[in-house]
């Protein structure tokens, strides 16, 4: 069986307006959050989803719901709520500032800035790094990431078919660590998705590749 995710990163929110770590807390669409998501919807109105998913933070719903109803097969159309794509929990460091958050996780280790040290030793290491840092050890490390994401991916096999067309709207860092565990190499991924992006991952018998990392739709 092969079907295609559309991965698309939410709209923009008031904590990336104020860049601050926004993992598993939430923030509400800001206005031009809501009009990239629109844009974006426009964008993807011809693709007949099959299915449509978000994580439950409601930054992800809201633009799901934005999709969804502009999607021209939107009467057949249910989103629903998947907690497996949730982005990354950020731990003690929830609703610090980016900078000062990755600086403290970082910086023992050599580095100073996230994209630095996710460059030169992967997002992975980052993860666990943060959980290390975080003095609740709430922060969830790489093994505890992925087996998440698996199960995400192990319930779409269960309801998708072949050929079909899932949208998922889910969250940067989570988008971002999934072109660089499945791109094959084939991103420059130096940034996060921007805001309402589009990224599409092939699911082909259990094997995820990632064939478009962070396109913009607006």
């Amino acid at each position: 069986m092969k079907y295609t995710i559309y991965l698309l990163r939410h709209g923009q929110t008031w904590f990336n307006k104020y860049n601050r770590m926004q993992g598993w807390s939430d923030t509400p669409l800001t206005p031009e959050g809501v009009a990239v998501a629109q844009k974006a919807a426009q964008k993807l109105q011809d693709v007949a989803f099959d299915a449509a998913f978000s994580s439950d933070a409601r930054r992800a719903i809201d633009t799901c719901e934005i999709i969804t109803a502009a999607n021209c097969n939107q009467a057949n159309l249910q989103p629903t709520k998947l907690t497996n794509f949730r982005e990354q929990f950020y731990g003690y460091f929830e609703g610090m500032f980016s900078d000062e958050a990755w600086y403290l996780t970082l910086f023992p280790h050599g580095y100073k800035t996230f994209n630095a040290a996710g460059q030169q030793v992967g997002l992975d290491q980052t993860k666990d790094w943060m959980k290390e840092a975080d003095p609740f050890n709430d922060a969830e490390n790489a093994t505890e990431y992925w087996d998440r994401l698996q199960a995400g991916f192990n319930y779409l096999d269960e309801i998708a078919f072949d050929g079909a067309k899932i949208l998922l709207v889910s969250h940067g860092t989570t988008i971002k660590s999934l072109a660089e565990r499945f791109g094959n190499g084939s991103f420059k991924i130096t940034k996060g998705p921007a805001n309402s992006s589009l990224t599409t991952l092939v699911r082909d018998n259990g094997q995820n590749v990632v064939t478009d990392y962070a396109q913009v739709l607006a």
